[in-house]
């Protein structure tokens, strides 16, 4: 697939909606797209929209997705861990950012101890507790500890679930202590579902942020209106984070979220997180059916004529963004 020069904002010349012709000459057409709910924002390359692999656990998956994502001819400019960098191996984690490099390929790992899997109760109540995050100084520490050592190991893309680990790195990040084009990626497992905190976290100093998948065309268009920071967007979300499948909505989805990941998950398959040897099929196997997703997904943007505007491969920079003044 190859990128097209991109159209001006709310115009989408050559897109059709699903079913559209059928449905006009039965009077059930649908009126026609407003400008106005057009993001404004691009990429800095000019694209709208870029892809990720998530949920690739170690180099054994990694072969799998660069295997089938060149056998389906899958384009990928990122792909991304959920277990953690503490889960692997500093021959693990060099395997994959060379594996990645080569291909110019983004990879993001997921740093340090979160609230799901430390000692603390309150996750596994009702109500959640504080979900995810970095409990205590010490949780925090790890996170820093991860964030560092990928980094030297050839990382430069950092997951984080956190809003204070996201502005200690990102302090790291401005004083020199983490390369400068480092990026960090807020997990969906904290995503903001407002325009105020997606915001705050862009001035945190997110470069690109999961949001849920079950927010409205609307949401998106409110976002866009005060933010321009990329968004992370799984069109089909795993059973965790409520399953849904989004695929018919891609192109407007496009349309408003730009600059816009699209995130090829799984849903109704079993969870792998934290990833050992007692996973591998289902970590291999969940692998390769999440690139033949993101074939299907991009079959749809092409037979709708909204496959064009993609970022150039190797692309993974987000932009200029707006920051808080760090100490």
């Amino acid at each position: 697939m190859t990128s097209a020069s991109p159209a001006p904002s709310g115009s989408r010349p050559g897109v059709r909606r699903p079913g559209e012709p059928a449905l006009t000459a039965l009077g059930l057409g649908a009126p026609a797209a407003d400008p106005a709910d057009a993001s404004p924002h691009t990429f800095p390359d000019g694209g709208t929209w870029r892809t990720e692999i998530p949920s690739v656990e170690g180099p054994e998956a990694l072969s799998v997705v660069l295997k089938e994502s060149a056998r389906l001819d899958v384009p990928v400019h990122r792909i991304s861990q959920g277990s953690g960098i503490w889960m692997l191996s500093d021959a693990e984690i060099i395997e994959m950012a060379g594996g990645c490099a080569e291909r110019g390929i983004e990879l993001c790992l997921f740093t340090g101890p979160r609230g799901s899997w430390d000692t603390g109760a309150s996750f596994r109540t009702d109500s959640g507790g504080a979900g995810p995050r970095a409990r205590g100084h010490d949780a925090l520490a790890g996170c820093v500890e991860d964030a560092l050592r990928a980094s030297e190991l050839g990382v430069k893309c950092l997951l984080v679930a956190d809003e204070g680990v996201l502005w200690t790195l990102h302090r790291l990040r401005a004083q020199g202590a983490l390369p400068a084009d480092t990026t960090f990626k807020v997990s969906a497992l904290i995503g903001p579902v407002n325009p105020a905190s997606y915001a705050v976290h862009e001035q945190l100093g997110a470069d690109s942020v999961n949001i849920p998948s079950d927010l409205t065309l609307a949401h998106f268009t409110e976002i866009r209106r005060v933010s321009a920071a990329p968004m992370d967007l799984y069109i089909e979300a795993p059973d965790d984070l409520g399953g849904y499948v989004r695929m018919y909505e891609a192109a407007e989805l496009i349309r408003r979220g730009a600059p816009l990941y699209l995130k090829f998950g799984l849903s109704r398959a079993p969870g792998i997180y934290p990833y050992g040897a007692q996973l591998r099929d289902a970590a291999l196997d969940t692998a390769r059916e999440r690139v033949r997703r993101g074939r299907l997904v991009l079959d749809l943007l092409a037979r709708h004529g909204a496959d064009g505007n993609m970022s150039p491969l190797g692309s993974r920079l987000p932009g200029t963004l707006r920051r808080f003044p760090t100490p």
